[in-house]
Formats: C-alpha cells, sequence, structure tokens
C-alpha cells in the first residue's frame, strides 16, 4: 500500500499504454461480441472482485439481453504485485448448476486464477463456462485458459488503471498505464 504521494509519484513516472477513448471503445465491441454470443443464453454473470468491478459496471449496462448477476472474489495477488497461492474469499450465492456461466475479470495474466474459477464453476455444476477479460498480458510463456471475450492485449508489463491496481492504487483510472 502507498501513501497518497507515493501514488502521485508512480501515476506521474507511469507510461499510458491506452487512451481512456481506447479503453471505451473496447468496452463497446466486447459488449455486442458477448450480446451475439451469449444474448440467448440468458446467462449468470460472475464479476471477480474486485478488479473486475470497473469492467462489470461499465460493461453490464451495455448487454442488451436478460442476465443474472452474482460475484465472486477470488485473488492470487492482494496488494502484491506477483501472484501467489489462489485465496478464496467469496464464493457464488446464486445457483451455478445447469447455468451458462459467464465470468468477468479485469486482466487474464498468466491464467492460474482464472483457470482455478473455471475449475470451481464447472465443478458446480455449471453447464458451460465463458469468460470476458477486460485486457489479455501478451506473455511468452503457455496460459492454462485462454478468454472468450478480450477488451485489449497488453504488453507484458505491469498494467494498472480501469480497474487493476498497483499495490492497492488507481483502479479508479479511465485510461490504463504501465510502471516503467
Amino acid at each position: 500500500m502507498f501513501s497518497s504521494s507515493e501514488a502521485w509519484s508512480v501515476l506521474d513516472s507511469a507510461e499510458e499504454v491506452c487512451s481512456a477513448p481506447e479503453v471505451e471503445q473496447a468496452l463497446g465491441r466486447v459488449a455486442s461480441e458477448i450480446t451475439n454470443s451469449l444474448g440467448d443464453a440468458y446467462p449468470l454473470i460472475l464479476s471477480v472482485m474486485g478488479g473486475a468491478v470497473i469492467f462489470t459496471g461499465k460493461l453490464l449496462p451495455l448487454l442488451r439481453f436478460p442476465l443474472d448477476f452474482d460475484y465472486i472474489h477470488a485473488s492470487r495477488y492482494g496488494n502484491a504485485t506477483q501472484g501467489t497461492t489462489l485465496e478464496w474469499k467469496v464464493m457464488p450465492k446464486e445457483n451455478v448448476k445447469d447455468r451458462v456461466v459467464l465470468v468477468l475479470d479485469d486482466i487474464l495474466d498468466e491464467g492460474h486464477t482464472l483457470a482455478a474459477i473455471r475449475e470451481k464453476v464447472m465443478g458446480m455444476g455449471a453447464r458451460s463456462f465463458h469468460c470476458a477479460v477486460f485486457a489479455d498480458k501478451k506473455i511468452a510463456s503457455a496460459k492454462p485458459i485462454q478468454a472468450d471475450f478480450v477488451g485489449l492485449s497488453l504488453p507484458d508489463r505491469y498494467v494498472f488503471g480501469f480497474g487493476m491496481d498497483v499495490k492497492g492504487a488507481w483502479r479508479n483510472l479511465p485510461a490504463i498505464y504501465a510502471l516503467k
């Protein structure tokens, strides 16, 4: 966790990698793709807290079909910049059995968290699992899961903004930045 002055220093030294208008354009495209693919499925949408809160809040009003909504909280990061053991804080309250489930997350980094979420949701009896991430980080190694819907592809750097944080700060930014 940063002090206020440390957080400002991080932002001041960061590089903008995706502007706010680019973020909004990607959001509209993803909403259209999800609507075209799942619009007739009456899906259960699960938002992964806390990173997906901005993505979810901006995306849901753009989805023009009936849906059920719940959230889960599973994290490998906490306020750290590197992932550790997966910690389940909140399981879905809605019954996923026999449901088409769409999980929303902020970023697909190495993919371990989202793969574990898929395993848990399918183990709870979901009919099908789909996932949408706002950002997919281009990394050199293979990922255990690929997102069905992706807003942006980002470089293999530590990024923050639009729901993604750096040591707890700057989730609230409308653009995406990378640490230098």
